[in-house]
């Protein structure tokens, strides 16, 4: 049996930034993935398919590779990183903000997939009835078409936030392993098993496998009372 009273400060503070992270993370996902998938959603082409392709990449990218490159892309001399020092004095990497950059790409196909579908299930013709009506795009989208793919902001929020909160690869590569400011908890796991306190490490797993399936199974309950409901 695990003991919460074994997971120490500094593992709380992990736990506590890894929920903050995939928190921000999500809802701006959500802010950002809504017109993204929107438009792959109502169009066609080879401009679709190649966003969807790099959309689902990090989906087929190993976890370094990504974090390599955006450990350069954030980095002092990188393109973004370069002009953030320049703004602010400050660097991306090693700092909470290249975390959520970084996780934001990462779990970019888990918020905007979701999305799509939800959006593509609607179907042109209440969006057609909304404008005959003469409802604005804007106002027929939050209307109409947000209602009706309520289901799929549940599932791509929900699917996001536990793939935040697993990451490891990436935030290690960008954020490196500072407690209390870049170290979340598959960090802190990893330290634990590395320093063989295997009964740390095993709270520390039990908490997310009961968070990430918590979130699996809210997932699976909606989608499967929603399927119901609309038949």
């Amino acid at each position: 049996m695990t003991n919460p009273a074994e997971i120490g400060n500094l593992d709380w503070q992990a736990l506590q930034l890894s929920l903050l992270l995939a928190g921000v993370t999500t809802l701006l996902l959500l802010i950002i993935g809504t017109p993204l998938a929107w438009w792959l959603a109502r169009s066609r082409g080879r401009k679709k398919q190649l966003t969807e392709a790099v959309v689902a990449l990090p989906l087929v990218l190993p976890p370094t590779v990504l974090g390599f490159y955006l450990l350069i892309f954030l980095g002092p001399h990188g393109w973004l990183g370069g002009a953030w020092v320049s703004l602010t004095g400050h660097a991306l990497t090693f700092r909470f903000s290249g975390l959520v950059i970084a996780s934001l790409l990462y779990s970019l196909p888990f918020v905007v997939q979701p999305l799509q579908r939800a959006f593509e299930s609607i179907g042109a013709k209440p969006m057609e009835a909304a404008a005959t009506l003469g409802a604005a795009p804007w106002d027929a989208f939050i209307h109409v078409a947000f209602p009706l793919a309520r289901g799929g902001y549940l599932t791509a929020g929900i699917l996001g936030f536990a793939h935040t909160l697993g990451e490891f690869g990436v935030v290690l590569m960008v954020g490196g392993n500072i407690p209390g400011q870049t170290q979340v908890i598959s960090i802190a796991i990893y330290d634990h098993v590395e320093s063989l306190e295997y009964s740390q490490a095993h709270t520390l797993s039990a908490l997310l496998l009961l968070l990430s399936f918590s979130a699996l199974l809210l997932v699976n309950r909606f989608n499967r009372h929603h399927t119901i409901g609309t038949q």
